[in-house]
């Protein structure tokens, strides 16, 4: 009864826009006054869990990200994008696509590429007369790809509590990422292709020339992912080593390279990325604490119990599975749905034959889509302000993109395990 309580209030709590170290903060509280617990020894393990070194990746990935935001460089990112699409009907939104896929694949945060590339981008599809709600929906229902597009800070968390290769949870979702960024620019493509108010921009004449000097603009950019990835793989760099390196590299492109970052900007990158470092690892304290209070209850087993008294087939299993952990991103940062959905559902996961490695693939598409599902959405309400356009004009296209393009995204990566699998047992030769 009393765990019962507890996830009703803290699904209140966190419905009512309560964050989520107070609201786990809340029912542990209720927790130790109701149910006769001694905090101190769940308190001890959170300490324990966090005194990791691999975890520092986490504060340095979030350091880097916001460098390289403030630093501008995800205009040549988008100019590239502008380049290869503008000239089609539709094409400028699909551009965003692009732009989002590659700039999460440097700051590996949803919000941060919302953020990014939504200001960037929203002024020339206004320009071009796109649909407001339409632009506002593609770039909103893109920005997610920051979980899939390694390197991902929301699956370096993941790795850390599965006790998983890092790399390989970072290629397990490539392939759903570039599932995703291929369906959003069809559904795309097919929303446009009979509007006729679109101003569409003319292919330069010597467009090679023009794609190749843009290309090399932009090339410091998109070689930091490559060189974390690279140093990872290649046994050269920790993936904590990697973060260190991505924080060393990202503050002269930022200076010198494009120019972006005063130190102005820099001093405000630094405070700005040290709040949100202290609530990311307060956060992960508390869900910590409280995953080891629902472990030492056995809350895994009763769910797993309650699961399979349902149904004991594996698809129906995976169903249900999905049905949660969507619901857990429409309440949650990937943060905190990557800590509660490892400790509560990876073990479920795993019982009903489902690969670890797949698991994360999977666990990542269905964050992004509750991060952007109404009615919580919080990147929904976030592109909101972004893009300057009302809610309401922004709920219905993005639905459009939910249901026929996230969602045969999660169903192909859920249902067919090498999706996510074939790239790293390609890597690593399993």
């Amino acid at each position: 009864m009393i765990i019962l309580i507890a996830i009703i209030l803290i699904c209140v709590l966190l419905t009512i826009g309560v964050s989520v170290p107070l609201a786990f903060g809340g029912v542990l509280i209720l927790l130790v006054y109701t149910g006769g617990y001694d905090p101190s020894g769940f308190f001890a393990t959170g300490h324990w869990k966090l005194n990791s070194v691999i975890l520092l990746a986490i504060p340095l990935f979030i350091m880097a990200g916001d460098i390289m935001q403030r630093g501008k460089i995800a205009k040549p990112i988008v100019e590239i994008a502008e380049l290869l699409f503008g000239h089609l009907r539709g094409g400028l939104s699909a551009a965003s696509v692009v732009a989002s896929g590659l700039f999460g694949a440097i700051s590996g945060s949803g919000a941060a590429t919302l953020t990014c590339i939504g200001s960037i981008i929203m002024p020339h599809l206004r320009k071009a007369k796109y649909p407001a709600g339409i632009s506002g929906a593609i770039v909103i229902s893109a920005s997610p790809l920051g979980l899939l597009i390694p390197p991902s800070g929301a699956q370096l968390l993941y790795a850390w509590i599965g006790q998983l290769s890092v790399l390989k949870c970072f290629l397990a979702t490539v392939i759903p990422g570039i599932i995703l960024m291929i369906m959003l620019i069809i559904v795309n493509f097919v929303i446009l292709r009979k509007n006729k108010d679109i101003q569409i921009t003319e292919v330069p004449d010597r467009f090679f020339n023009v794609l190749a000097r843009k290309s090399a603009i932009a090339t410091p950019a998109l070689l930091m992912p490559m060189i974390i990835l690279g140093g990872i793989y290649g046994g050269i760099m920790t993936p904590t080593e990697a973060a260190g390196v991505a924080v060393i590299y990202a503050i002269p492109v930022g200076f010198f390279v494009y120019r972006g970052l005063t130190l102005q900007l820099f001093y405000e990158s630094l405070r700005e990325s040290s709040i949100t470092i202290g609530v990311v690892m307060v956060m992960i304290f508390t869900v910590l604490v409280a995953s080891r209070f629902l472990i030492f209850e056995d809350i895994p087993g009763i769910a797993e119990d309650f699961i399979y008294s349902i149904s004991d087939d594996p698809l129906v299993i995976f169903l249900m599975l999905n049905v949660v952990m969507l619901l857990i991103g429409m309440l949650m940062d990937d943060i905190s749905g990557i800590l509660l959905s490892a400790s509560l559902l990876l073990p479920i996961a795993q019982n009903a034959g489902m690969d670890p490695i797949h698991f994360a693939a999977v666990l990542g598409v269905n964050l992004g889509m509750g991060n952007i599902t109404p009615p919580t959405a919080p990147l929904l309400y976030l592109g909101a302000q972004v893009t300057d356009v009302p809610v309401r004009k922004l709920i219905g296209p993005t639905m459009i993109f939910i249901l026929f393009a996230w969602m045969p995204t999660l169903i192909l990566t859920t249902f067919f395990p090498q999706i996510a699998l074939w790239l790293p047992n390609m890597v690593f030769g399993s």
